[in-house]
């Protein structure tokens, strides 16, 4: 158990899921996501589980995002299928029938924000910073931040942390509605635990109709698949490859449009 890449530990009808990649920061590599399908999967159909709450372990990071070192050695195919595995774990954690609260704290960039965003609450430790980075990497959000941002932050908050690939601290991230709410590191799981125990209190079924209401109201698909055209459509480029280049040497890429 300890060393697979996703923990999934159960407290009662309180399901914790720990991201366990602690040397990549918590980085989406293969196993990352083979982990979060696989944790999906069974709290997907577990009745018994009421509430969920989803942080980042004892790594320095909840999540950096892609794992760029394990991405720059795929083939275009295979860039296409990790992502498409992205899309599928950060959906199903958004899918689940039961509320998902993040305990975000240190960084959560590019694919860790949208599995943040696909969750229904978000608490965020005082050293919390945010960001979808991807367009510093000549891509974009693949994995619903897009549609997901706007819906959160309004439109034209989210074309600007997009399009400069920003990052925002923890106080600045609960102001323009990123995080529910800010609290001290040491505070941050005993809240998501505690929060999570309260919703596990209420009436099973009325949480599970409410939920998917909520999500009806959201009226993602067709934007989820609009998103996913337009990402298709970096992956064959140079700056892409550029991009890659650029981080494994430490240094800024130079983007040519191509």
């Amino acid at each position: 158990m300890a060393g697979e890449a996703v923990l999934l530990r159960r407290e009662g009808p309180v399901a914790e899921v720990v991201l366990n990649n602690p040397g990549r920061h918590n980085a989406l590599s293969g196993a990352v996501l083979e982990g979060l399908h696989r944790v999906v999967a069974a709290l997907a159909v577990d009745r018994q589980v009421r509430a969920v709450f989803l942080h980042g372990g004892e790594a320095r990071a909840f999540c950096a995002g892609a794992d760029l070192k394990e991405r720059a050695g795929m083939t275009e195919a295979e860039v296409y299928a990790t992502v498409h595995r992205l899309r599928k774990a950060v959906n199903g954690v958004y899918r689940l029938p039961v509320p998902v609260i993040a305990a975000i704290h240190g960084g959560c960039y590019g694919g860790g924000l949208e599995l943040a965003l696909a969750c229904d609450i978000r608490l965020a430790a005082e050293d919390a910073e945010l960001g979808l980075t991807e367009l510093s990497w000549a891509i974009i959000p693949g994995a619903g931040g897009t549609q997901r941002l706007a819906r959160l932050v309004g439109p034209g908050r989210a074309r600007e942390l997009i399009f400069t690939a920003a990052r925002v601290g923890a106080a600045e991230a609960e102001r323009i509605g990123l995080v529910n709410r800010v609290v001290p590191r040491a505070e941050l799981l005993p809240a998501a635990r505690a929060m999570a125990a309260r919703i596990a209190e209420m009436g099973p079924v009325a949480v599970r109709a409410a939920k998917k209401a909520l999500n009806a109201a959201d009226a993602l698909g067709e934007g989820l698949a609009l998103e996913w055209q337009y990402y298709q459509e970096t992956i064959p480029t140079r700056d892409r490859l550029e991009g890659l280049r650029a981080f494994a040497e430490k240094r800024k890429p130079e983007y040519r449009g191509e």
